[in-house]
């Protein structure tokens, strides 16, 4: 059925054209033609009748064309400006193009001219005459007319022209620049001179020796040039104008054929256009809504009716007296801009969008779209709710496990739920899990973590012993490797006979629900995790359990995880502890402190000892296995062991890393045989480093070598602090090369510091930077070793060690000369006796007058193996230190060896009884020979 549309209608379907997307050009201008041709009541005028259609006739045609009010019209107009500016910039172009080519002709002709005279055959001569002038006056003007150039002067250096067009301006100052041309350039410069604006070249004239002995100028102006553009302007105009005429001529057909393809639309197709458009308004799922600027409802569609409940007549009416929510009246009332703004209407949320209808010249009012969204903010909400908890447990995933400690790994479960999924959050774990044990079924729990909005709800705190009744959810849960919800606390009686005091203050204090679930990894039960909500008044739901579950059980991997870890770790670290000496051995040589700091995860191969040697001597090993764990703890201890052994051989440090490399290789070599026998590859190879050093406080030098080992640092008794030059030998299981023994001079109370390699490297920079950091740190340290190993460690140590750290300090002393006493005995039997009386009265200067009958017999049988086997120069020394100390040296290498006399040797019986007297005994080689030597201890 057609309806008719009278102004109020025709008002609405304007405003109508608001909802649409785009207001194309074709459309208004069919309003605007419907408007001019029908009359007050929309009818066509008796013109349009009698012709059947209307506009249709030749002449309406050109004139919608010409008058611009047609598409057809607009495209007309547009092409012929497009034409008109192309012309206008095709005549700009070639203007300057012209006046481009003027300039740059008249600067080529002007320099050709002036070089070919300044090179003719007779000017440098003419220049040279006594008046050149009368001979080149006339040359310069038969050339100025030949070469069609404005002049041609001829001046000497000074400027002064001898030639000129006009006779009054010869004898006067050039005007241009000449400075170039006097430097044997040409130039070619735009002025304005006597004759106009004009292009100008200057060219010196040279004698034979490249001299400058005058200058040709010639010039042209610019108007004199370039003719051709100048002539071709008309041609170019009378083109463009040509083409304008054939670009109007075609754009008048084709606009003709655009007027005839749209057909000149009259009231019967505006009708028709209206009623689609009105079809289509009432048949979309949006309600639609015109209001205009009064606040009268124009229109409304099916759509908005039944979401809004409009009564039959609420077209016309004000919107505040249709019976809407006042929200929503007031925002259709007061027409401004809306998008999705959500309104209860009844029992439906609607999303409302209003724009003004008025933004592009439209009639007032404005145009609102209505979309019912309670079903899908009900999905929406859903959604929100599920992707939220994907994200928590994405975030578990990223978030819980991020440390190999347990007590964090618990906190960082308890601080991911609150408070996207709890109020508050509680881990209770076994104290056996803690400790890196497999927990016990039945003993108390201890709680570990915890993590809440506010910190003082009344449940029990960190660190507090826990021993839940069975009647408990918590009890409950580990008992049935489950989830389990109590959604209402306050008729919960199993939970309330946990603790009935504090169960009330919980309940005083608005938590309402909760939720347990055990920390399950595989068939061990390591605690369990209790949820508690306050602030949401809505308790825990089923849904609300599967999320704990879940989240618990990616939680309980990690925490497993860090449990094994600090099984394996206590085991390392009680490995490594016991293969560490835990006192240092009694000597007098050097003031000793250390410090060992395992590193934050791992354990690692670092190892330190202290060594006494005979005669008084010390031996500091500081070592560095490479790699963590147990194979390197283990390591460690075959090293330490090996060189307990080899310093009771008494050996030089290059000797004793000998044989440590051998051992290395030999365990390199048994792991590369253990892997290719466990699965066909090779074990990690095992290095490591090594520093050994002797320290002999009674020459006060101290004989290091190193493997692979970052060098000792030396502390002056000034302060002044220096790396000692240790040569570097290669790490120890390499081969192939000697080690270096250095031999270095220490003055007493001096200090070596003996490290490894962690306390100067990590991953910030490298090992000389660090070496600098140290000595530092050593500058600024005080004076005892304690003090200088707090203040290394302070300044040096990070929070949080990546590598193990081992230091010493040692301060030397001395053995004074009055502790000392030395004689050279002389290859003779005699001089036992000689020998005796002087340990004798030496030992009554030293009080030591007990011990002068065993010292006798020692020295005795000593001294006369030395006379009887070995060679000279013998010397005899007796060092009064923490025990006593008596050493026979001869130049012989041969070994002497204990062993059991027959009754009847003569002899064979000396050492037995020297082994017999002493508390120790034995044999130091040296370079030169031996030393054999034996300890009593002091009364």
């Amino acid at each position: 059925m057609v309806r008719q549309l009278g102004p109020s209608r025709t008002q609405s379907t304007s405003a109508l054209r608001a909802v649409r997307d785009q207001r194309t050009p074709a459309r208004k201008l069919f309003v605007r033609e419907w408007r001019a041709r029908s009359g007050p009541d929309g009818s066509p005028d008796r013109k349009q009748r009698e012709n059947g259609r209307p506009g249709r006739g030749p002449a309406a045609g050109v004139r919608s064309v010409l008058t611009g009010r047609s598409v057809a019209g607009q495209v007309f107009v547009l092409q012929v400006v497009i034409v008109l500016l192309l012309v206008v910039v095709a005549v700009v172009a070639l203007v300057l193009q012209g006046r481009y080519d003027s300039t740059q002709e008249a600067r080529n002709r002007s320099l050709a001219v002036a070089e070919t005279f300044a090179n003719a055959p007779g000017t440098l001569d003419a220049l040279r005459s006594p008046d050149p002038t009368a001979v080149l006056q006339p040359r310069a003007e038969a050339a100025r007319e030949a070469t069609h150039v404005d002049f041609i002067v001829v001046m000497n250096t000074d400027g002064i022209r001898y030639t000129h067009p006009l006779p009054d301006r010869i004898g006067k100052r050039f005007v241009g620049n000449i400075a170039p041309a006097l430097a044997g350039r040409s130039v070619t410069e735009e002025i304005d001179g006597t004759i106009g604006h004009l292009v100008q070249a200057v060219v010196p004239v040279k004698d034979g020796d490249g001299k400058v002995v005058g200058l040709v100028s010639a010039g042209i102006t610019t108007e004199h040039v370039g003719g051709a553009a100048n002539r071709q302007l008309p041609m170019v105009l009378f083109s463009a104008a040509g083409a304008l005429v054939v670009a109007t001529a075609g754009t008048a057909l084709v606009s003709r054929r655009l007027l005839r393809q749209t057909r000149g639309l009259g009231p019967r197709e505006m009708t028709r256009m209206y009623e689609h458009h009105d079809a289509v308004l009432h048949a979309v799922r949006e309600g639609v809504l015109i209001v205009g600027g009064d606040g009268g409802l124009l229109l409304a569609n099916d759509e908005a009716r039944r979401l809004l409940g409009l009564p039959d007549d609420a077209e016309g009416r004000h919107v505040r007296d249709l019976g809407l929510e006042p929200e929503t009246a007031e925002l259709l009332a007061s027409g401004r801009v809306a998008t999705d703004e959500v309104h209860l209407v009844k029992d439906r949320l609607l999303a409302v969008n209003q724009r003004p209808t008025d933004l592009r010249g439209g009639p007032p009012g404005s145009v609102a779209t209505l979309r019912d969204s309670t079903e899908l903010r009900a999905l929406s909400g859903r959604a929100e709710v599920a992707r939220e908890r994907l994200d928590m447990l994405y975030a578990a995933g990223a978030g819980i496990g991020t440390s190999l400690d347990v007590t964090r790994t618990a906190e960082e479960l308890a601080e991911l739920a609150v408070p996207r999924f709890a109020d508050f959050a509680t881990v209770d774990l076994f104290d056996a899990v803690l400790g890196g044990e497999q927990p016990e079924p039945g003993t108390e729990l201890r709680r570990t973590a915890f993590a809440g909005i506010r910190t003082d709800p009344p449940l029990y705190p960190v660190g507090r012993r826990i021993r839940f009744v069975p009647s408990s959810p918590q009890a409950r849960s580990v008992l049935a490797g489950r989830a389990i919800i109590e959604p209402r606390l306050r008729e919960a009686q199993g939970w309330q006979a946990q603790d009935l005091e504090r169960t009330a203050q919980t309940l005083q204090y608005g938590i309402h629900s909760l939720i347990t679930a055990p920390l399950r990894a595989g068939s061990l039960i390591l605690g369990v995790v209790t949820f508690w909500r306050k602030e949401n008044p809505e308790p825990f739901d089923a849904e609300d359990q599967a999320l704990a579950e879940e989240l618990v059980a990616r939680a309980a991997v990690s925490i497993d995880n860090a449990r094994r870890y600090t099984r394996e770790h206590s085991m390392a670290v009680t490995l490594q502890r016991s293969l560490l000496p835990r006192s240092l051995p009694e000597q007098s040589a050097l003031d000793i402190a250390y410090r060992y700091r395992p590193a934050q995860s791992g354990v690692g191969g670092d190892w330190f000892d202290v060594l006494p040697l005979s005669g008084a001597r010390v031996a500091l090993v500081v070592g560095d296995v490479v790699g963590h764990g147990l194979h390197a703890a283990a390591t460690m201890g075959r090293l330490r062991t090996a060189v307990h052994n080899f310093s009771a051989l008494d050996l030089a440090p290059d000797e004793l890393l000998g044989l440590l490399d051998e051992l290395v290789a030999r365990i390199d070599q048994d792991e590369a045989d253990q892997g290719d026998a466990a699965d066909g590859g090779s074990a990690p190879v095992t290095g490591a480093t090594c520093l050994y050093a002797i320290y002999d406080p009674v020459v006060g030098r101290c004989s290091i070598a190193r493997a692979g080992h970052p060098p000792p640092a030396l502390v002056r008794p000034d302060g002044g602090v220096e790396f000692l030059d240790v040569p570097a030998g290669p790490p120890l299981g390499v081969g192939g090369l000697p080690f270096e023994t250095a031999d270095v001079e220490v003055a007493e109370d001096s200090r070596l510091v003996l490290y490894t390699d962690g306390l100067v490297e990590d991953r910030e920079h490298d090992i000389d930077v660090g070496l600098e950091l140290l000595r530092t740190a050593l500058e600024e340290a005080g004076t005892s070793p304690e003090d200088t190993c707090r203040a290394v460690l302070d300044s040096r140590l990070p929070a949080r060690p990546s590598d193990d750290v081992a230091l010493i300090v040692a301060r030397t002393r001395a053995l004074g000369p009055d502790r000392v006493a030395a004689w050279d005995v002389p290859s003779d039997p005699a001089a036992v006796a000689e020998v005796r009386a002087s340990v004798i009265r030496r030992l009554t200067e030293w009080g030591l007058e007990d011990l002068t009958f065993t010292t006798e017999l020692i020295l005795s049988e000593l001294v006369t193996n030395a006379i009887r086997y070995g060679g000279t120069p013998i010397r005899v020394r007796v060092l009064r230190d923490r025990s006593l100390i008596c050493e026979v040296f001869d130049s012989s290498s041969t070994a002497p060896h204990l062993r059991y006399a027959a009754m009847t040797d003569e002899g064979g019986r000396g050492l037995f009884l020297v082994a017999q007297l002493a508390e120790r005994w034995g044999t130091r080689y040296l370079p030169g020979g031996k030393v054999i030597w034996a300890e009593q201890p002091l009364p």
